[in-house]
């Protein structure tokens, strides 16, 4: 995990990186919008502004995890 560089919403991988080492066993079929978006902006380094993100961000996080989680 990288905490030197700042989270944006267009960091996606590097917050899908975090969100797995966080929650490793959390089915990501289960993850809901508003919790995603929680977890999110209490990342360490996060700075970006919780009022830009929208569900198609929110959704292609997801998709990024879950396709980063079938990988390993």
């Amino acid at each position: 995990m990288n905490d030197d560089l700042p989270l944006n919403w267009e960091s996606t991988y590097a917050i899908v990186r975090q969100l797995m080492t966080l929650y490793p066993t959390v089915p990501i079929d289960t993850v809901g919008l508003q919790q995603l978006m929680d977890w999110i902006i209490a990342l360490p380094g996060f700075v970006d502004d919780p009022a830009l993100a929208n569900e198609s961000i929110l959704q292609a996080i997801l998709r990024e995890w879950y396709e980063e989680s079938e990988t390993i």
